[in-house]
This record gives C-alpha cells, sequence and structure tokens, in this order.
C-alpha cells in the first residue's frame, strides 16, 4: 500500500510538471489543469520547489525552475540517433515489407542517416551516408516544405504533412515521406518509406501513411517532441 502511495504521488508531482506549460500559472489554474486539490498541489509543488523543478514567484504564480533546463540539456547531450531512429525503422520495414530511411538536411543536400532495407530480393539502392539532391524525391520535398520553402507544392506538403515522388530520383523508385519534429516543433529530419516504383505504388499513399505517421509521432516524441506545444504548422496528424 504505501508503495501503491508513492507511485501516485509521483504520478501527481509529474502532472503538475506537465501541467506548467506557460510563463507562470496561479494555484488556482495549476489545481483546474491537474484535477488536484489545491493543498495536494501545495504540498507536492514544496518538494518539486525543493529540487528546483518549480519556482514560486512572489505574487503566488508558479513556473518551471532551472533543473528542468538541466535535464533539457543532459537529455539533449546524450541524445543518440542511432539508438533511436533504427528500430523505428525497422518497425516501418517490418510492417510494410520496404525500405525505410531518415534524412536530414545539409546545405543543397540530404543526408541519408539512418537506413534500414527491405528483406525483398528487389529493392531500391540508398545507404547510410548517401548524400542525394535536395531537389527531387519525397524526403528532399519534405525537408524544404518545413524549412520555410515557398509555393503551392510545398504549402500542400505542410497542410497534408507528407509528401510522394514517383520515378523523380530515379524512374524505377517511388517514395513516400513524413517531417519528424524536436522540442519546439523544430523541423529534425524526414522519415521516408521506398521501393521499386510498381510495389510503392500498388502499396498506395493510403496504405503506407498510417504506419508512417505513427511510427513518425513515435520518434518525435522521443527526440523531445511534445504534442501540447504550439503548432508552428497546424495539428500533427499523429496527435
Amino acid at each position: 500500500m504505501a508503495e501503491e502511495q508513492g507511485v501516485a504521488a509521483v504520478e501527481r508531482a509529474l502532472g503538475i510538471l506537465d501541467a506548467l506549460t506557460e510563463p507562470k500559472l496561479t494555484l488556482a489554474e495549476l489545481s483546474k489543469r491537474t484535477g488536484l486539490y489545491k493543498s495536494t498541489v501545495l504540498r507536492l509543488t514544496k518538494s518539486l520547489e525543493k529540487f528546483g523543478y518549480v519556482v514560486r514567484a512572489e505574487d503566488g504564480c508558479f513556473r518551471l525552475g532551472s533543473k528542468v533546463l538541466i535535464l533539457g540539456g543532459t537529455f539533449q547531450r546524450h541524445l543518440r540517433t542511432a539508438d533511436i531512429v533504427p528500430p523505428v525503422l525497422n518497425s516501418i520495414v517490418a510492417e510494410l515489407q520496404e525500405g525505410a530511411a531518415f534524412y536530414i538536411a545539409q546545405g543543397e543536400h540530404r543526408i541519408c542517416l539512418h537506413r534500414v532495407d527491405s528483406g525483398r530480393a528487389v529493392r531500391d539502392s540508398v545507404h547510410e551516408g548517401d548524400r542525394l539532391p535536395l531537389t527531387v524525391g519525397a524526403a528532399a520535398h519534405v525537408l524544404r516544405a518545413f524549412t520555410g520553402a515557398r509555393g503551392q507544392h510545398y504549402e500542400v506538403i505542410r497542410r497534408c504533412f507528407y509528401a510522394a515522388s514517383s520515378g523523380e530520383r530515379d524512374e524505377e523508385t517511388a517514395a513516400v515521406a513524413c517531417p519528424v519534429f524536436a522540442h519546439g516543433d523544430v523541423l529534425y529530419g524526414a522519415l521516408s518509406v521506398s521501393g521499386p516504383r510498381y510495389r510503392i505504388e500498388a502499396l498506395g499513399t493510403e496504405g503506407i501513411l498510417p504506419t508512417l505517421f505513427k511510427r513518425a509521432g513515435e520518434l518525435s516524441s522521443a527526440l523531445g517532441w511534445d504534442q501540447r506545444s504550439t503548432k508552428s504548422f497546424g495539428a500533427h496528424p499523429w496527435q
């Protein structure tokens, strides 16, 4: 019983931290957001304040403390995409039986940072470290769209959260890609599914997007993206 009560207290304290999404909140606002009694909020915030996670100003309002920033910096320093991206790509390949890759923009190129091939005998040829044009291909269109490229084509991509290409980089291959975000809705890269043109077209964009959006959401969360944050490009499709 004591252990269960301890877990409940931790969960309530974490709920308070989750609720502090504004520069400052009153006790009443914090109580309403968490569904906790004011007395419970006061008791828990005292402990959070002691360890630097919460600060209570002279006017009685609460805000996040510096310890949260320290943890965020530690997270960024320890973050290695090699630990979190390949498992996501493996899941995509297992579900769709086509190759999956993660791209980042670098100058006028897109770099294949991580790649997992399909186990099928016929497949497209993309390797980790490949430098590909930032002008053709689904992943390239996504990277350009979410870094401010202008034009109706990119407006559509920003609205739909994906791009599809067929025969652009190579006339025999096709791909579908969507953005991956990090903290603050900052674009981190593009998640792509690609393969022989006839198979991708047969599978169809509508057959690929549910898996792609689901895994992009998981990867974005692992990179520090908060689905409650201000959305620079509108509502994310994986919310």
